[in-house]
């Protein structure tokens, strides 16, 4: 079938194409991307790459599920004259409660997660992350040197810490939610 300008302006390509991008960038940054980074590159520019990454990459897992909730592909039903019509499509199909579960939640998962991570923990890890760096210059000591470490720095390495780990929970519950989602698309192809 060739490619018709209908199939540019369709809906359903547009949810495959975000789903693809969102669960690809998730996959490439969490596993191979930031892994890869952080090996090869010295802390101070691993550091740099990573607080102009996750804006980005965040915002990215932010908008994609908004995409992928206006552009539901909905259930594929075999019409009169076998002609084949679509229900439960766009942001009204999330919603419609035969797909509370299977669709509006691990979307939702998704978009709760990543926004959190853009909003809320991203900042204040970059903001913790600032605040070591002015502490190393009161030091004299990198935050990742062996300690002892003063009250201040060990205070900001545990928030630090505790941030990143709960950034990671986050990333890996969205993707959580589109491998499950995954599932729950492939059976409407």
């Amino acid at each position: 079938m060739p490619l018709s300008l209908g199939s540019v302006v369709d809906y359903k390509a547009y949810h495959i194409l975000s789903y693809g991008t969102l669960l690809g960038a998730t996959v490439f940054q969490s596993f191979i991307g930031g892994v890869v980074a952080y090996k090869c590159l010295p802390r101070p520019q691993f550091s740099t790459l990573q607080q102009n990454i996750f804006p980005i990459f965040f915002g990215i897992q932010t908008v994609l599920p908004l995409i992928m909730l206006a552009t539901y592909p909905g259930e594929k039903l075999l019409g009169i004259g076998g002609e084949y019509i679509r229900e439960n499509v766009g942001f009204s199909g999330v919603m419609a409660e035969s797909n509370r579960w299977s669709v509006l939640v691990p979307l939702a998962t998704i978009l709760i997660t990543s926004a959190a991570n853009m909003f809320f923990v991203g900042p204040a890890t970059t903001k913790t992350m600032k605040q070591r760096h002015h502490q190393e210059t009161r030091d004299g000591k990198k935050s990742y040197d062996q300690g002892p470490h003063s009250p201040e720095m060990q205070r900001l390495n545990k928030a630090f810490g505790s941030l990143h780990g709960i950034s990671t929970i986050l990333n890996l519950a969205g993707l959580g939610a589109m491998i499950y989602y995954a599932y729950v698309l492939g059976s409407k192809l």
